[in-house]
């Protein structure tokens, strides 16, 4: 098949733009209009206030915002002076900061790791009982977790972990929507004959997934990486009950800003912009590459 610049070469515009038109009713290809770009400006907007809200007043001060909790269109001056103020408060910021990062870090390794294993088990082996085991892990998804934290947190008592970091990531190095969410891509992504391929070769099951599950996996892999990494990070419910107050996470310590200085708001914002922007940097750096490796795999799929 010819391109359309040696088509408009051979043939002239006329017949080059033909072709366009032709190539793009064939591909589904269309150019967005107005109204997308509208939805789309909208929905940045709505997503992106709440940010600036927060930035606005972690710029202002407490008398400001008590007579006017509904801050002025551009930021005041105070943002360095509410930062510098956090970090030297007496909640242990960069403790927490570096507890974050562990807990966020080594979890969604572990999730990633262990969600892969047997997602690529449920999607492409075959053995006795794969289907209910594989309908009860899903349907673990409609128990609250508020159901489980009594006997989780007597079973970490007695394990002797209660108050150490461990005792957060052990919990979430599996989850069922992990499972559930790499079976789903294995299965549509990797063909067997990819498998039989490897096997034939000589390759045992743990090469067979290495060297074909593992790159297969990887777009969806980074996706849930990504999602575990901002849950843990966000995560404040289970490490405020199973951690103490000299051993916290940031959303914890957050909780005890919170307590110490009630009243003043400025203050309480600007954590929450420090705590923020790791999220951000993380999405900024990684958000295209991301995005790249799910077309792709949607592709290869």
């Amino acid at each position: 098949m010819h391109s359309t610049p040696v088509i408009e070469q051979l043939a002239g515009k006329g017949a080059a733009r033909h072709a366009r038109r032709k190539l793009g009713m064939v591909s589904g290809a269309r150019r967005a209009g107005w109204g997308t770009y509208a939805v789309l400006t909208l929905v940045l907007l709505i997503s992106v206030y709440p940010l600036y809200y927060a930035l606005q007043l972690a710029s202002s001060d407490a008398a400001t915002i008590a007579r006017n909790p509904i801050p002025p269109l551009l930021p005041l001056g105070n943002l360095v002076e509410n930062l510098n103020r956090v970090l030297a408060s007496d909640i242990n910021f960069w403790r927490a900061f570096t507890n974050s990062v562990i807990v966020s870090t080594v979890t969604s390794v572990f999730l990633v790791i262990f969600s892969t294993l047997a997602g690529y088990a449920f999607a492409k082996l075959r053995f006795r009982g794969k289907g209910p085991l594989l309908v009860f892990v899903i349907a673990t998804m409609a128990v609250p977790m508020q159901l489980g934290i009594v006997p989780l947190f007597i079973v970490m008592a007695e394990l002797g972990l209660t108050g150490s970091l461990a005792a957060v990531i052990i919990p979430n190095v599996v989850t069922a929507f992990g499972v559930f969410w790499m079976t789903q891509y294995l299965s549509q992504a990797l063909p067997y004959e990819l498998i039989e391929a490897a096997r034939v070769d000589g390759c045992s099951m743990i090469k067979t997934f290495q060297h074909v599950a593992i790159p297969a996996a990887m777009p969806a892999a980074a996706m849930l990486a990504l999602f575990t990494f901002v849950a843990q990070w966000t995560n404040f419910f289970w490490p405020f009950i199973v951690l103490d107050a000299s051993n916290p996470t940031l959303p914890v310590a957050l909780q005890l800003l919170q307590a110490s200085y009630f009243k003043d708001y400025s203050l309480i914002m600007a954590g929450v912009v420090i705590s923020t922007l790791p999220l951000i940097v993380v999405f900024i750096i990684t958000g295209r590459r991301l995005v790249a490796g799910v077309m792709e795999g949607a592709v290869k799929g």
